[in-house]
């Protein structure tokens, strides 16, 4: 994939969303509920945080995106999960999956897994999680990874290859994959890593994009730009980690496409 391919439809794509204001479904980890819908919000989306069984299949078949997030999963969760993924396969809804923790706790490990029968539209995660996934390697330590983006590229094109998916995996650079196509995006801070939530932010971005473009790619890959250039600027402005959040929000509400266009480092 070429750069012109991802930065040509940015900011339409992001006027798009800001204008269309698309409802994006979220079953998320509770140590970052509120910080993800207060981030769709500030990035023009409408965020929804439907989790329980009675509910979450209704939703995700008229919802613009499911986003799921293993972070705090339960069995009550896990059941609604598996519920509204499927709903939303069923329904042509696109829905992005974030493997927090697979590969280093089995119950999340096979979860994740079973959820992969309902056909992701994207998968975003870190190295170890991304390669859990793929041949059952990695095992990250807790939420974090153990590997390099760079050493599991070959992992996720096959994995994004086998499940018919986007694999996005998170990193000092991004690694952008649906198995033929690639791209990685050098933008962001190491400050971010010190923000509760910031990968789980970006999933839910890329869902929010997957609601204005039918080319998961290109979603995928203009999410993680827009996330990693706010980073950048974020940290320009921030003291320290807390300020940072402040003004991560700030940025997905002030950003525009030609901003993140003149930032972009796309490899």
């Amino acid at each position: 994939m070429t750069m012109n391919a991802v930065l040509a439809t940015l900011t339409e794509n992001l006027d798009y969303l800001r204008e269309r204001k698309p409802l994006i479904h979220n079953i998320t980890n509770l140590v970052v509920s509120n910080v993800t819908a207060n981030a769709l919000l500030a990035l023009g989306a409408s965020p929804a945080m439907v989790e329980n069984t009675e509910e979450s299949a209704e939703l995700a078949m008229v919802a613009d995106a499911l986003v799921v997030n293993l972070g705090t999963v339960s069995s009550s969760l896990a059941a609604a999960m598996q519920l509204a993924t499927k709903a939303a396969s069923e329904a042509n809804r696109p829905w992005v999956m974030d493997p927090v923790a697979v590969g280093a706790l089995g119950y999340r490990t096979r979860l994740a897994k079973a959820l992969l029968l309902n056909r992701p539209t994207v998968i975003r995660g870190n190295a170890s999680e991304i390669a859990a996934l793929a041949d059952g390697a990695g095992g990250g330590k807790g939420v974090d990874s153990t590997l390099r983006t760079e050493a599991v590229t070959g992992q996720a094109d096959r994995l994004a290859a086998t499940a018919g998916c986007v694999v996005v995996v998170s990193g000092a650079i991004d690694y952008v994959t649906d198995g033929k196509q690639t791209v990685r995006i050098a933008n962001g801070h190491p400050m971010m890593t010190q923000v509760t939530g910031m990968g789980c932010t970006a999933t839910a971005v890329v869902g929010a994009f997957l609601a204005v473009t039918e080319q998961p790619l290109i979603a995928a890959a203009q999410a993680m730009l827009m996330v990693g250039v706010a980073g950048e600027l974020a940290r320009e402005r921030a003291k320290g980690p807390g300020s940072l959040q402040v003004e991560f929000l700030d940025l997905l509400y002030e950003l525009t496409g030609d901003q993140i266009i003149a930032r972009a480092r796309l490899l």
